[in-house]
C-alpha cells in the first residue's frame, strides 16, 4: 500500500506569500482561518453589526489587494488586525460625516450616493494608475492602508524621508488630476 504524506498547512506568511504569487486559494484559506476573531474583533470596534461587517469585507478587500506590500516584519495577523482596526475607525468618520435622513425616499438617495461614490472610485483609481510605482506605493501604504510613514518606510524599504516626499508628489499630482472637487480626498492626514 502506497501513502502519500501529509503536508503540514502553510503559515499565514506561505499564505500571504503565495497569494502575492498568484496562488487563488491561499487568501481563501488565510481567510478562513481567521475570520471568526477577526469578526469578532471588528464587533467590538464598530458601533452596530452593520457596520463592522462592512468593516471586516472592507478590510480584508484592502488585505487581498496589498499583499504584495507586505514585507514580513510583524505577524500576518498583526497585519490583519491593524487592517481590520482602520476599517472600523474609517466607518466609524464616515457615519459621524454622513447626515441620518428618515423617510420613504432614503433608497433614492442611496443609489444617488453609490453611483457617486462609484464615478469617484473610478477616477481616484484611474488618478493613481497614473503615478510613479513609487509615489503610488508611499500614498497607498500610508492612506489607504493605515501605516505610519515609518512603518511604510520599512515595509517599502526607504528613508522616512523618501515615503514622505513621494507621498507629498502624489497628493499634488493626485490633486492636479483630479481638480478642486477632490482637494479634501487628498488634504494631508497626520500621519
Amino acid at each position: 500500500m502506497v501513502t502519500t504524506p501529509i503536508s503540514a498547512p502553510r503559515s499565514d506568511a506561505e499564505l500571504l506569500a503565495a497569494h502575492a504569487a498568484g496562488d487563488g486559494r491561499a487568501f481563501a484559506e488565510l481567510y478562513l482561518r481567521h475570520v471568526d476573531r477577526l469578526s469578532r474583533f471588528a464587533a467590538l470596534r464598530c458601533a452596530n453589526p452593520e457596520d463592522a461587517a462592512d468593516a471586516l469585507q472592507e478590510a480584508m478587500l484592502a488585505a487581498h489587494r496589498g499583499a504584495a506590500l507586505f514585507r514580513h516584519q510583524a505577524a500576518v495577523t498583526s497585519w490583519l488586525y491593524r487592517i481590520v482596526s482602520n476599517a472600523c475607525v474609517d466607518r466609524h468618520r464616515s457615519n459621524a460625516t454622513q447626515p441620518r435622513s428618515s423617510g420613504t425616499d432614503d433608497w433614492e438617495h442611496a443609489a444617488v450616493d453609490g453611483r457617486e461614490q462609484i464615478d469617484t472610485a473610478i477616477l481616484v483609481n484611474s488618478a493613481l494608475l497614473r503615478l510613479p510605482l513609487g509615489q503610488r506605493a508611499a500614498i497607498l501604504a500610508v492612506d489607504l492602508h493605515g501605516h505610519s510613514i515609518s512603518e511604510a518606510a520599512h515595509l517599502l524599504g526607504v528613508p522616512e524621508g523618501t515615503v514622505k516626499s513621494r507621498r507629498a508628489r502624489a497628493r499634488a499630482a493626485l490633486s492636479r488630476m483630479l481638480g478642486p472637487s477632490m482637494e479634501s480626498a487628498c488634504a494631508p492626514a497626520g500621519h
